[in-house]
């Protein structure tokens, strides 16, 4: 049920909780070929803040190009993407062997598809190493 299994950066950015807000921030880097890849964003509660997290195909051009938007509070991470079978019990797999090596999911949250379509999932760890590790050999399988 996984199919790839691989590192990725992400992109956390911390924004003003604000209308428009994401529209800028995908306009900059659509007018620039960049493709957003996994998008997922939240308000941060009493703080006038949101943070968006990004997997995008060039993260370093996204990161200049944000930044000289304005968007200078800006943090890379390598995050854990899964490609998975879109059907029941792809996402059990992952938890499943993540559990039994001790691993914490800190952070998840995964696109959607079309039926036949494979769906991702991007995933920060409490060990992000060994569950790549583990990850990779459920692929191979």
């Amino acid at each position: 049920m996984i199919r790839k299994a691989a590192l990725a950066k992400q992109i956390y950015v911390t924004v003003d909780d604000e209308i428009g807000v994401l529209n800028r921030m995908a306009d900059t880097l659509a007018d620039r070929g960049i493709n957003i890849e996994a998008v997922a964003g939240y308000g941060m509660a009493g703080t006038g803040k949101a943070r968006v997290m990004l997997v995008v195909d060039d993260t370093r051009r996204a990161c200049d190009l944000l930044k000289q938007k304005g968007f200078t509070s800006l943090e890379e991470r390598e995050e854990i993407q899964v490609e998975l079978d879109n059907k029941p019990g792809a996402l059990k797999g992952v938890t499943s062997l993540l559990a039994a090596k001790g691993i914490s999911i800190k952070q998840l949250y995964g696109t959607m598809s079309s039926e036949k379509a494979p769906v991702r999932v991007v995933l920060a760890t409490s060990d992000n190493q060994t569950a790549i590790v583990t990850l990779k050999k459920a692929v191979a399988r």
